[in-house]
């Protein structure tokens, strides 16, 4: 059975002062996390201090990416062994702010897969379309072409790998697809998983919040959420939570 997942993306936000605030905040919210995953993707330097202070929580923390190598001459990247010596368990690779500022490739978002899944990393993959994209009908010929060639011919548990439809064109621009659209993307992902898309969680980026949650988390082929700006937050994330929770209730 596919579980929810909700995913705050904290991006370059918050240090160690803010993560250690924001959870004393959350904590206090008394949430009741039994039928969804959560974590927490903070930035590098603010992932020990996460990890201590939600260590007696069900809220899981993440990494909002990694390098595709265990070690080497690589300037700056961080290893997945090193997240998995920290404790993460997830780690979110091919945000659409890495493809268009960074020039991730699908290359990339492939070669961090493999090796996310092999240091036993569980992984939330990023795909979507740029606004002109959908302008000129190609959205379902790009999630597919990104989808492929991501997870073609690796072989993976699907309760290890989520995959997040995040149009780009709603990340960060207070514009939210249409319910009915999210869900018809959502359902065209799943088909395009075959066999495994019945068992793998598929859930919504793009300016999540308070107000919309609901309506898109009851979409039938919607099984969470990957949160930007509404994460970081702790009164409107546990607000998304416990309408994730109730929906499952």
């Amino acid at each position: 059975m596919r579980r929810f997942l909700i995913g705050g993306n904290w991006k370059l936000n918050k240090g160690i002062i803010e993560t250690s605030e924001f959870a004393t905040y959350l904590l206090k919210k008394d949430l009741n996390i039994n039928n969804i995953d959560v974590f927490i993707a903070p930035p590098f330097t603010s992932i020990p201090k996460a990890l201590e202070v939600f260590a007696n929580s069900t809220i899981s923390i993440g990494a909002q990416n990694m390098f595709w190598e265990e070690k080497g001459a690589y300037t700056g990247e961080i290893s997945p062994l090193f997240l998995k010596e920290l404790g993460v368990d997830w780690v979110v690779i091919g945000h659409s702010e890495r493809r268009v500022v960074f020039g991730e490739t699908d290359e990339w978002v492939r070669k961090k897969l493999e090796i996310a899944l092999r240091f036993g990393l569980r992984v939330v993959i990023c795909i979507g379309e740029t606004e002109r994209q959908r302008e000129e009908g190609r959205e379902k010929e790009v999630v597919e072409k990104q989808l492929k060639k991501a997870i073609e011919g690796i072989e993976f548990d699907p309760e290890s790998i989520s995959i997040a439809y995040e149009p780009i064109w709603a990340i960060g621009t207070g514009k939210t697809a249409q319910p009915d659209d999210a869900e018809e993307m959502h359902r065209v992902i799943r088909e395009l998983l075959g066999k495994k898309g019945d068992k793998v969680s598929i859930i919504y980026g793009g300016s999540v919040k308070v107000q919309n949650a609901e309506e898109l988390l009851r979409q039938e082929n919607i099984d969470g959420a990957l949160i930007g700006g509404a994460s970081l937050d702790p009164e409107s994330f546990s607000k998304i939570i416990k309408i994730a929770e109730g929906i499952l209730c």
